[in-house]
């Protein structure tokens, strides 16, 4: 008996021997870090016949291997999160350990914002700051105002009613646009967009164009674009995600997703919830500082992709309620007036490109965006809990939106071009603008080359010819150049002419309350600029090590800036005018240090100035009023626990405040220092994360401000500047489950 156990074990573990011989005789490819050199899992990879049949999809094991049974030579692309993109040849039967480098800087980001087709960031010719899915999660940043706050060069400005804005070279509100793949973000308040209704629940990256982009993209973007970038399935068969995110203030967010695809054919659904219980300094009051709000997002998407056609259908709805609570009432204190602002802003985007060769396409979009704003003005006695509708109003917007373009694009050949054609039209209604309703149309055509007489030069002219239902507008033009001295170093320069057009609210606003008389006015000129960019940056890479410096500096010349005038002395009187001439100017330097594979750290300054050469009366002026703003970050990676800590510190600078008559009286907003910390732990190879962290660790709030108490929109009580509700702690739990 014993030898008969004894001949069937052996037998068993030669059967064994066998299959992991043969195991061992297959064909693999494993994936490996460059740097670190090891083994990266769970990366994927695309097997593709020589005449673009694709062969199979798979993924890497633990082991990072994947086996490659294919019949012919193939090509091969790695994608991994995190790891430059890579393709390859392999032969049938080949064994072969390919490379995979780390990302570990926005230039090898892929950006799609003003190219003839996806370009790496370091390669185009426009200076484009990324900032990816990565870097978002390590800031554990919910919307688009937590995500820019620490970055160089942007100042933010908060608002308990009409939420956060943006400055960008010194220019803000109307001259800064904002785009969600590609298609403009409607309903602005006293010019700006609400950056804290900007979620970035299912957001791949954000690209930023610093200077004026009006030949692409037309009116609202002297200043620059901001470009928000959604998540696509591209080729999983299923994916799906779920977030959860507390904040000690009172942040309860919730959000989920999944898509689907079959064959060609792709459907993806989205869906968050997020609410914020508000904050005040004075609990005895009803009245707060940062109102309670409740948001919802819906976004959904079809798409087909082929290998010449891409047919995308896309939904995108967002639905806020704030609440805007007032103080008791003498003499019995036991009634109060309180206010509700309910938004709803909805896109329908269809858009698709046909390839006619690799080298040319055909590309289409067009979208209707709607955005509507409710007020309600309710009379609450608090003895017996009834409310009485006491007033109210209703703001609406809808925006159509038709653009097509041509590009031809060959990577051997000196000269290619795009050209195009892009129709907005706006259309406002509601009580607040006169008449009832308002619209204006911009219809464009628009041209732009690209010229590459060598490998180290490229030029790239552009125009922009326009027909406004309002205003004359003149050829808007642009030149952009890039000069490659080394492999390592670039240098990139632009001349730009700007052209926008007042908006409708800037026209014919008519609002007028308990707290505010604002008014526009039909006489507006338009806005005239004349803009230049410069930038230098270098970098050099070792076995240890990557560095990569920049300096940039530009120049913004305004003729007819439109801004906002106090009439007299009521500081509730406010109506829009022209003034004759303003400047801003700046220079900003950054560097970034990756010490493989642990340390990443960044560093940058700005300081930028601004003034009006000339008053009202063209008789004063003032010279240039300065700001600096410094920013730092840094990440350690724990490789062995799959953790990483990441800290963000901004300094935001001692802010002047100019008044367009050329008088300065030396007001202020003043400096302040702003830290985060973000410590997230991975689980479950990558599906699971926790990140636990603290904001605003200096426990800043209001800061001293010199500008009047109570002005249009302005910041908090007693002469101080609203801008965060102090120190807090969170945490977020993620969860990725993604299908080959």
């Amino acid at each position: 008996m014993f030898k008969t156990l004894f001949v069937r074990l052996i037998g068993l573990m030669v059967f064994l021997l066998s299959i992991s011989e043969i195991y061992g005789q297959q064909a693999t490819i494993k994936i490996i870090d460059a740097k670190s050199k090891e083994a990266i899992p769970y990366a994927t990879v695309c097997f593709q016949g020589l005449k673009t049949v694709i062969l199979k999809q798979a993924v890497t094991d633990l082991n990072g291997k994947v086996v490659n049974d294919t019949k012919e030579i193939s090509k091969v692309a790695i994608t991994f999160i995190g790891y430059e993109t890579l393709i390859d040849t392999v032969n049938p039967g080949e064994t072969k350990n390919i490379l995979l480098v780390p990302a570990v800087l926005n230039m090898s980001e892929f950006v799609v914002t003003a190219q003839f087709k996806p370009e790496k960031a370091d390669k185009s010719i426009y200076k484009i700051n990324v900032i990816n899915s990565r870097q978002i999660e390590r800031k554990a940043a919910t919307n688009l105002t937590d995500l820019l706050s620490s970055e160089s060069n942007m100042r933010i400005t908060q608002g308990g009613v009409l939420g956060t804005s943006l400055s960008l070279q010194g220019l803000s509100g109307e001259n800064v646009k904002f785009l969600i793949d590609g298609v403009p973000i409607v309903g602005r308040l006293n010019g700006n967009i609400d950056l804290n209704q900007l979620n970035l629940f299912n957001v791949d990256h954000v690209e930023i164009i610093e200077g004026p982009m009006s030949v692409i993209y037309g009116s609202n973007a002297i200043a620059g674009v901001v470009n928000i970038i959604t998540k696509e399935n591209k080729n999983s068969a299923l994916t799906a995600f779920a977030n959860a995110y507390f904040e000690s203030v009172g942040v309860y967010n919730f959000n989920a997703g999944s898509s689907i695809r079959v064959k060609k054919n792709t459907f993806s659904l989205d869906l968050s919830r997020n609410f914020f219980d508000g904050y005040t300094t004075n609990p005895e009051v009803r009245s707060m500082q940062w109102n309670p709000k409740l948001q919802y997002n819906v976004d959904a998407y079809y798409l087909y992709s082929a290998s010449k056609t891409r047919i995308k259908l896309s939904v995108q709805y967002f639905d806020e309620l704030l609440q805007d609570y007032g103080d008791l009432k003498s003499p019995y204190f036991e009634t109060a007036y309180d206010q509700s602002f309910h938004t709803v802003r909805q896109t329908s985007k269809a858009e698709g490109s046909y390839t006619i060769s690799p080298n040319r396409q055909i590309s289409m979009v067009g979208a209707y965006s709607t955005y509507k704003r409710n007020r309600d003005l309710y009379f609450n006695d608090l003895t017996t809990l009834e409310k009485t509708l006491a007033g109210g109003d209703t703001n609406s917007v809808g925006s159509y939106l038709l653009r097509a373009w041509y590009n031809r694009n060959y990577s051997n050949q000196k000269l290619n071009y795009q050209v195009g054609f892009d129709g907005n039209l706006e259309k406002n209604e509601g009580e607040r603008i006169q008449g009832g309703s308002q619209d204006i149309g911009d219809y464009a055509g628009f041209v732009s080359m690209k010229y590459a007489p060598s490998e180290k030069i490229s030029l790239q002219p552009g125009a922009r010819f326009i027909y406004n239902t309002k205003y004359n507008a003149p050829i808007v033009y642009t030149l952009n150049a890039k000069y490659s001295a080394t492999a390592n170093s670039s240098v990139r320069a632009s001349y730009a002419r700007g052209f926008r057009s007042p908006s409708v609210k800037e026209l014919y606003l008519d609002f007028v309350d308990i707290n505010h008389n604002l008014h526009g006015n039909p006489n507006l000129q338009a806005e005239y600029s004349h803009n230049v960019n410069l930038n230098f940056s270098y970098n050099r890479e070792t076995q240890k090590a990557f560095i990569n410096t920049e300096l940039g500096m530009f120049y913004n010349y305004v003729n007819n800036m439109i801004w906002l005038f106090q009439v007299g002395d009521d500081i509730k009187n406010y109506t829009y005018g022209n003034v004759s001439k303003f400047i801003s100017q700046g220079v900003q330097a950054n560097a970034t240090v990756n010490f493989y594979p642990k340390i990443t750290l960044k560093a940058g300054v700005s300081h930028v100035g601004r003034k009006f050469p000339e008053s009202a009366d063209s008789t004063a002026h003032i010279g240039f009023q300065y700001s600096t703003d410094c920013n730092a970050m840094a990440t350690y990676n724990f490789e062995k626990v799959n953790a990483s800590l990441t800290a963000n510190y901004k300094y935001t600078g001692r802010f002047p405040i100019l008044t367009p008559d050329g008088t300065f009286d030396n007001q202020y907003i003043e400096g302040y220092s702003n830290l985060d910390i973000t410590l997230m732990k991975s689980f479950m190879q990558n599906r699971f994360s926790i990140s636990v962290g603290g904001k605003n660790l200096f426990d800043v709030k209001d800061i001293q401000s010199g500008m009047v108490s109570g002005g249009a929109h302005s910041g908090g009580a007693d002469g101080a500047s609203r801008v965060a509700w102090g120190r807090t702690a969170f945490v977020k739990f993620t969860y990725n489950f993604k299908k080959i």
